[in-house]
Formats: C-alpha cells, sequence, structure tokens
C-alpha cells in the first residue's frame, strides 16, 4: 500500500465515522432511556456524555499535534502515540459513547461506541500493513513496545518541541465539533417523544 492509498484510506474512515453516526442515530430513534424524561439520572448520563464528547474533540485534536502530515511519512511514537498505537481511534470512540449518552442511556453510548469500534477495525488493519510494509523492523519494535489501544502509560516518550501542521489540527478540531452536534439533535427528539410525534419501542438503562 502506497502513501496515495492510505490517503485513501484516511479518507474511507471519516466517511465511514459519518455515515456510522448517522445509522447508528436513526437507530436511536426507536429507543429511549430507562429513567424517567428530565430525572436526576437522565441528565447525569447527558452530562457525562458531554463531557465525553469534549474529552474526544480535545483529545483528537492533541493526536494530531503530533501525527498531522506524518502518518505516511514516519513511526509516531511521541505524545499520545508513545502509550498507544492508535490514540485518535481511542478519542474518537470516547467521543461516539458521548454521542450516544446524549440520549440519556449507557447503553446506547456503549452500543455506538463499540460498533464504530468494530467498523474500524477494518481501517486498522489497513493502516497496520502499510506501516509494517514501509518500516519494516522499526514498526515491528514499535509494535511490541506500545499497546495498539492500551493506554500503557509506563512507555511515555516525549519532546520539549515539536513540529506542527495548524491546518491539520484545526481541521481535526472542526471534524470534531460535529460530535457536539449530538446535544441539539436529541434535544429535538426529546421533545418529540414528549409531543408524542414518535414512539419508543425500547428501554435501556
Amino acid at each position: 500500500m502506497n502513501p496515495v492509498d492510505i490517503d485513501l484510506v484516511q479518507q474511507r474512515r471519516k466517511q465511514v465515522l459519518r455515515l456510522s453516526a448517522l445509522g447508528l442515530l436513526a437507530f436511536c430513534v426507536a429507543i429511549g432511556p430507562l429513567w424517567a424524561e428530565h430525572s436526576v439520572l437522565e441528565e447525569a448520563v447527558e452530562t457525562l456524555g458531554l463531557a465525553a464528547i469534549a474529552a474526544g474533540v480535545l483529545g483528537r485534536a492533541w493526536c494530531s499535534l503530533y501525527i498531522g502530515g506524518r502518518k505516511t511519512r514516519e513511526i509516531v511514537e511521541l505524545g499520545p502515540y508513545s502509550v498507544s498505537r492508535n490514540p485518535l481511534y481511542v478519542f474518537t470512540y470516547l467521543a461516539m459513547f458521548g454521542v450516544g449518552a446524549q440520549s440519556g442511556s449507557l447503553t446506547i453510548g456503549l452500543v455506538l461506541a463499540v460498533s464504530v469500534a468494530a467498523i474500524f477495525r477494518v481501517v486498522i488493519r489497513s493502516e497496520e500493513a502499510f506501516l509494517a510494509a514501509e518500516f519494516g523492523s522499526a514498526y515491528e519494535a514499535y509494535r511490541q513496545r506500545v499497546p495498539r489501544f492500551g493506554p500503557r502509560f509506563s512507555a511515555w516518550r516525549d519532546m520539549p518541541v515539536i513540529a506542527v501542521r495548524p491546518d491539520r489540527v484545526a481541521r481535526t478540531l472542526a471534524d470534531g465539533l460535529l460530535f457536539l452536534l449530538a446535544w441539539p439533535a436529541f434535544e429535538l427528539l426529546e421533545e418529540a417523544r414528549e409531543f408524542g410525534w414518535i414512539g419508543t419501542v425500547l428501554l435501556v438503562p
């Protein structure tokens, strides 16, 4: 797989994430939280979800400081990439949990996170195959030292100064902010349920 191929993989990753999010959110229309609307439990889950989205968005931007524009040119093994080989995905899963938790249900949050993780397995394997073919023993040493997801904090490595691509960071941050659309989307869904415009097929905790 050449750099052009891996760029296509990255583009498909973003498309898969967006389409998966839309599909899973559509699935969530028929499912609601077990506890009463506007209850303390529902509000607590939604607040936890917002915190998870914020952490996911900021974490993705943090990763892009290190990986932006470098993935096909070198093995990035500093900062978040020193404790996890795929921290960008880890923060994406966290943000997707937060998206689902905006429904007021922990179960929906976990289903969204696990579903996206399952979908991305193929993308991760493609990226790992490219890195193994491109960097050989150097990548194998990195793979042995750092877990696929981790984190292994004892492996932390960093440098006082790194070169940053501001455009890549801004793009990753802008992409991540799309996760925040879950808050108004689920609020509208909740209002629609209250007015009886849509029903709930299943209640989950």
